[in-house]
């Protein structure tokens, strides 16, 4: 009976793990490759204040059931939790105030909503009502976000609205982003519909031709979204850790990974999955697949850096009312966030009262870091907590200093969808599947956010295993012809 096929995963981020966890499902043996010294890549979580806070993504969206399905599988539906009551806000124009309801990621669908928020100047509320009564703008290929919700409401809806949610996703510049990949309930509004106000109302109330799902729109963890990795690599058996891949050679039967070190280990596969950043994955193709290898040096990333504080409730002259939030560019700050994480995630005060007894502890995080503004984080650590203590101060008023910070930097850490990234998307595909046993999957290519992460994962974890079982059934189970299937571990 011939052993089952072996896939090498070159990536132990949630990406990896999970395509590591499909295929273990289909009956192929797979040996996980991690650079860094744990797995979880973006994923991770820490204590503050003697509990577990997340350092990266906090949340996965609920109305996409990916994440969600992925958690009943691993058994942790028991842990699932949803925000509290309250909703994010936005500083502009000097003050936080209320996102305009009836929005969809910053694109207002009720006028009377967006003039009453007081979040647009009374100018830049009258050129958004213009879209109600423009002609159509013709969009035929993908365009940048500020290009078209620009021209039909104006730089204001842009720079208030739309980038600031933007940011909390790709930390990128909406002049950039490309509309097709970054706002896809958009997209097919500028492509049919006259009037984007219109089209967005029409979608939030359920009239649109892909109106959205009820219930609540985020879910996480308690102990921390990166609860799931942590549960995905516990069941991983190869997992290796501290280690790079040097190289990928493609021989007569199969594939071979060459391990950094002096002993130059080579492990030998029937196929190879990438799912590491664009950048890596660009070297290890270079030789393999040259062209796809420069349309993944194109694929351009933002740093940033999240700044956790555990502080008294006492350092605020009034409660903290909200889960957050945001901070348009040019309002002289320098975070574009901040997480009331403690009012977002009743679980987390539960937890800081249980530890601390008698304290009355929150926690906030705040994210700084946009594309292209590389100096906000040249400061050290130490800067970085002054200028995040200095900003919320500004905002809600705090006095006092935290009784615990944690700084977190996330250097290249988020991947830009610039304009034609779907296209060039296809084409690295296109490439890399020229070459039997190989695949690409992450946060690069078709989302960055938790749920696109799994279901790309497991989109490119059964193509691999069905080439797989496809080549073992038409060769036979003959090892001479199918290829390496065993592990093989070579100096």
């Amino acid at each position: 009976m011939p052993e089952a096929p072996h896939v090498v995963v070159i990536g132990g981020g949630v990406s990896g793990l999970t395509a590591a966890h499909r295929l273990n499902g289909r009956g192929v043996t797979t040996t996980v490759i991690e650079a860094a010294d744990a797995p979880g890549g973006k994923l991770r979580a820490s204590p503050v204040a003697g509990v577990r806070v997340d350092a990266g993504a906090e949340a996965v969206l609920a109305r996409r059931p990916e994440a969600l399905d992925l958690f009943n599988e691993l058994g942790l539906d028991d842990q699932v939790v949803h925000p509290g009551p309250g909703s994010a806000a936005i500083y502009s124009r000097g003050r936080v105030r209320s996102l305009p309801k009836g929005q969809l990621m910053g694109v207002p669908g009720d006028l009377r909503a967006l003039a009453r928020s007081g979040v647009l100047s009374p100018a830049g509320t009258m050129r958004a009502a213009l879209d109600l009564v423009w002609p159509r703008t013709r969009v035929r290929s993908d365009v940048p976000v500020a290009a078209y919700v620009g021209t039909r409401m104006g730089r204001q809806v842009v720079d208030r609205l739309v980038e600031p949610l933007l940011g909390g996703v790709y930390a990128g510049r909406a002049d950039e982003l490309s509309l097709d990949s970054t706002l896809p309930q958009i997209a097919p509004m500028a492509r049919r519909d006259r009037s984007l106000m219109s089209a967005v109302h029409a979608s939030l109330s359920g009239r649109g031709s892909a109106p959205t799902r009820s219930g609540p729109v985020f879910a996480s963890l308690r102990g921390g979204v990166a609860s799931v990795v942590e549960a995905l690599a516990a069941r991983q058996e190869d997992l290796r850790t501290g280690t790079r891949a040097h190289s990928l050679e493609r021989g007569p039967r199969g594939w071979s990974v060459r391990l950094d070190g002096a002993g130059g280990e080579r492990v030998d596969c029937d196929a190879v999955l990438l799912a590491c950043p664009a950048a890596e994955a660009a070297r290890l193709l270079a030789d393999t697949e040259p062209e796809a290898a420069r349309e993944l040096r194109r694929i351009e990333y933002a740093s940033m850096a999240l700044v956790t504080f555990a502080l008294p409730a006492s350092a605020f002259p009034r409660p903290l009312t909200g889960t957050g939030f945001l901070v348009p560019a040019g309002e002289g700050l320098t975070i574009k966030a901040a997480t009331f994480s403690s009012n977002k995630w009743p679980w987390l005060a539960q937890e800081l009262g249980r530890v601390n007894p008698g304290e009355d502890l929150l926690v906030l995080r705040c994210s700084i870091g946009r594309f292209g503004d590389g100096g906000s984080l040249d400061r050290s650590d130490e800067e970085l907590a002054e200028t995040a203590l200095a900003d919320l101060a500004r905002v809600t008023g705090l006095r006092g200093t935290p009784v615990e910070t944690r700084v977190t930097r996330w250097t290249d850490g988020l991947p830009q969808y610039a304009v034609g990234h779907a296209d060039r998307v296809e084409r690295i595909r296109s490439g890399v599947r020229r070459h039997p046993g190989l695949g690409v999957c992450g946060a690069a290519y078709g989302g960055v956010g938790i749920p696109a992460c799994v279901a790309d994962a497991g989109h490119e974890a059964a193509r691999l295993a069905d080439t797989l079982t496809d080549h073992s059934r038409t060769t036979g189970g003959d090892q001479s012809a199918a290829g390496p299937n065993q592990q093989g571990v070579n100096p």
